[in-house]
């Protein structure tokens, strides 16, 4: 009887610190959250916002253009693609990567303002007195310079300069191998390009000639040919690889 009085005891003592003569208070109700009407929009997880590429960083360098160069440049398309050529406006569908034999961006920029090309450049010179160009150079940091507009036809290639963007790198392959800068800048100058035109193909200078069975290839003269290494295979097919998704056709 006396261990079941201190049980007693024990358990009044533990479940009330209240005064002996006043009943141990009740807990507050906790009041339930309202709950506010859901929709099944609401349900939905909320849209997540990706913010746009950035725009590429292009520094506008633009090449020597007046009366003289348009009439050589329009002279030469007449008798390589068109005879009745009135303009030297292009919509591009290709893009040929090329690289410049030397190691300076300001002297490959320098040399594409001359007008004419030089009578020691014997084959090119017999075929048009326009100087070669590209649309765009990249230097070796992966620094971009647009020298003119896209839709301007540019003497850089035989047979696809009505149609075809041209990029210079600054390097060799030997003295100045291209850089892994410039892979991405080429890369990423693909992309813009493909996004603001219609481009079908992506071709390195070395691989057009064998690219002549196709229709875009246009040369009226069948002895004006040449072979050229630049910019490699190697160099190729990195740039490929980073723009694989755009599915661009090669050679």
């Amino acid at each position: 009887m006396r261990r079941v009085c201190l049980v007693a005891l024990a358990l009044a003592g533990a479940c009330s610190q209240a005064s002996p003569h006043e009943p141990a208070s009740a807990p507050a109700p906790v009041a339930s959250p309202p709950v506010a009407s859901q929709t099944v929009a609401d349900a939905q997880p909320p849209a997540v916002v990706v913010d746009a590429a950035p725009p590429l960083a292009i520094v506008d360098a633009p090449i020597r253009w007046n009366a003289e160069r348009e009439r050589l440049t329009l002279a030469y398309r007449r008798r390589h693609v068109d005879p009745v050529a009135a303009d030297v406006v292009i919509t591009p569908r290709a893009i040929v990567l090329h690289h410049t034999g030397g190691g300076s961006a300001k002297a490959t920029r320098t040399y594409f303002d001359n007008i004419r090309i030089e009578a020691e450049r014997a084959q090119l010179a017999a075929a048009g007195a326009v100087n070669v160009s590209s649309h765009y150079l990249v230097d070796r940091d992966g620094t971009i310079y647009r020298l003119q507009p896209d839709t301007r036809f540019a003497r850089h290639c035989i047979g696809l300069n009505h149609l075809a963007i041209g990029i210079e790198n600054v390097g060799d392959g030997k003295r100045w191998p291209l850089t892994d800068a410039q892979v991405a800048a080429n890369a990423a100058l693909v992309r813009e390009l493909a996004g603001r035109h219609e481009i079908t193909h992506l071709l390195g200078h070395h691989e057009v000639m064998g690219f002549r069975s196709h229709a875009y290839f246009v040369e009226r003269e069948p002895g004006y040919r040449n072979e050229k290494p630049d910019p490699g295979d190697a160099f190729m097919a990195q740039v490929r690889a980073k723009v694989a998704d755009l599915e661009l056709a090669g050679p």
